[in-house]
């Protein structure tokens, strides 16, 4: 019975080998950003049941277990560190991410929640100039000042009440672009392995005494979601880094939009939760913006490696 099956896995590799760096590149990158919508929503689905501090946990400790072949596929010696200490900082940055992304999924219009996660880049401008020390640039903080007003344009302040879940998002989109700083540390010394390895260790480590202070026992149905939030999740994680590994980042990213459209889609169809005007315009500008530094960004760094 292997044969067949084997004959089809060999067809499959050989024809996906045959497309071009940016098609392969593409075509990942959408199952990630399907793979993230369908995170978000799971989330919010088994939020009506458990805690979200409990739900990261699960979502960790079940995306750990789907890593694993991974790991041994490549070799435990990928995972030597001399910067333990760095990477369990990063995983404490990232498990307050994930606790205030979540919190605001399950209690905020999954939309607005897409769109005003799309700041972390810029967030990550920022940092890149105050942290590495990078060049300041009038055109990034331009890009910079363009985005926030995109964010503006989302929240209203002053005109609409500001929900306490997007002020959560921004939170953690800001504690995300710290730990893209870390993770442009990191990749000077440890392989990509070691910094998917250790964050997630450290995550699973670090979510297991909020879950415990809301812990109640799933459901049978609640465990099928838990487990398909860790799947999904490992899915849009994975194919993300080989989507940038296929191909320049910067042919791709303009399909990171999708994962607003997606959670959009989703969102109306399972909750009845329609997008206002201004959540497009916003995230419209705050993604082109991000888009923008990152084009830029690159551009730069071909000029100084020639």
């Amino acid at each position: 019975m292997s044969a067949p099956f084997a004959e089809l896995r060999h067809r499959l590799l050989s024809l996906w080998n045959l497309q071009t760096p940016v098609l392969r590149g593409s075509i990942l990158m959408c199952l990630s950003t399907l793979a993230f919508s369908v995170m978000h929503v799971s989330v919010r689905s088994v939020s009506a049941e458990l805690d979200p501090f409990q739900i990261a946990f699960f979502r960790n400790l079940f995306g750990l277990a789907f890593l694993i072949p991974l790991l041994l596929g490549n070799g435990w010696a990928q995972m030597r560190t001399t910067r333990l200490g760095l990477h369990a900082l990063r995983g404490l940055v990232n498990i307050a991410a994930m606790l205030m992304f979540f919190t605001a999924v399950a209690t905020t219009p999954l939309a607005k929640v897409t769109a005003l996660s799309f700041t972390a880049p810029i967030f990550a401008a920022c940092l890149s100039v105050l942290v590495l020390g990078e060049r300041f640039r009038l055109h990034r903080w331009l890009a910079i000042l363009f985005g926030f007003a995109g964010m503006l344009i989302i929240l209203r302040p002053g005109l609409a009440i500001v929900e306490p879940g997007a002020l959560l998002v921004l939170g953690s989109a800001a504690l995300w672009s710290t730990a893209m700083i870390m993770i442009k540390i990191l990749s000077r010394t440890d392989s990509s392995i070691a910094i998917v390895a250790w964050m997630g260790i450290f995550l699973c480590l670090f979510s297991i005494g909020p879950a415990l202070m809301v812990w109640q026992p799933p459901s049978p149905g609640a465990w099928l979601w838990l487990v398909f939030i860790g799947f999904s999740g490992s899915i849009a994680q994975v194919s993300l880094s080989q989507a940038l590994k296929e191909t320049d980042p910067t042919a791709i990213l303009p399909l990171d939009f999708l994962k607003l459209i997606w959670t959009a889609l989703l969102a109306a169809w399972l909750f009845g939760e329609i997008p206002d005007i201004y959540t497009w315009i916003g995230a419209g500008v705050i993604f082109t913006s991000g888009l923008y530094i990152a084009r830029r960004e690159r551009r730069s760094a071909r000029q100084a490696n020639a």
